[in-house]
């Protein structure tokens, strides 16, 4: 059904059932998880977050100047995918690339779109770090942007725990009602929080379909990839 993919993966996602920090199991789940993805036939790029290791908009409670506190963001964006790198290796990927918004060139390439495309068309999994190297923005933003510029046919938004989007937060109230489909209207109309709002205008804009799901469920990503309905698309 697709032949090329970006997935989103959120720092908690690395963090596991912790606040902060990493989890070893929740790490080898996430690297199955992008590898059993590639299996599938699909071009793969995976759009790390950072929150694990530091949120930008903590900027108060550190005492310290909002675009620092992203920056600081960003570098953890850079150790989430540095690990998930190492994870993949470890379980027998035989091509990761590493490519970072803002030139980190001891440890990954620098982002540039016509070379992350050349690496895609090879094969290789390609892991996409330090946003898009501009403060102020969630991970959101340059996960669909990144999905944009280099043509994917969808972006996959992993939840933890969470698997699509809902009327209510299914957390708080057992009867809430999960949605199979959505259009963007329908997002908006309803204000549903599937993203960060200048993230999801961008996908609307550019037509790009998203597909919520729970990162949790064993096969999810590649379950999607191959055509099956699962979590929340909305187009």
């Amino acid at each position: 059904m697709y032949r090329r993919l970006v997935l989103k993966l959120s720092g908690q996602a690395i963090a596991g059932p912790n606040d902060f920090g990493f989890d070893s199991d929740r790490l080898t789940h996430l690297a199955t998880e992008v590898i059993a993805l590639r299996a599938t036939g699909v071009q793969v790029a995976v759009v790390v977050g950072g929150g694990n290791v530091f949120r930008g908009n903590r900027a108060a409670d550190w005492g310290i100047d909002r675009v620092e506190a992203d920056n600081i963001g960003m570098l953890g964006t850079v150790i989430n995918a540095v690990l998930l790198r190492g994870r993949l290796v470890a379980l027998g990927a035989d091509d990761v690339r590493l490519m970072t918004a803002i030139p980190i060139d001891s440890l990954a390439e620098p982002y540039i779109r016509l070379r992350a495309l050349r690496h895609l068309e090879k094969g290789s999994i390609v892991l996409l770090a330090c946003g898009n190297g501009q403060p102020f923005t969630t991970t959101d933003y340059p996960a669909v942007q990144r999905a944009v510029e280099l043509g994917a046919d969808a972006l996959l938004v992993a939840k933890n725990g969470t698997d699509g989007v809902y009327d209510a937060d299914p957390n708080k109230n057992p009867a809430a009602i999960r949605f199979d489909h959505l259009t963007y209207a329908e997002v908006i109309a309803r204000h549903l929080e599937v993203m960060d709002q200048s993230a999801f205008i961008l996908a609307r804009d550019h037509q790009l379909p998203l597909h919520v799901f729970d990162i949790d469920r064993p096969s999810a990503a590649s379950t999607i990839a191959t055509g099956a309905q699962l979590g929340t698309l909305i187009n």
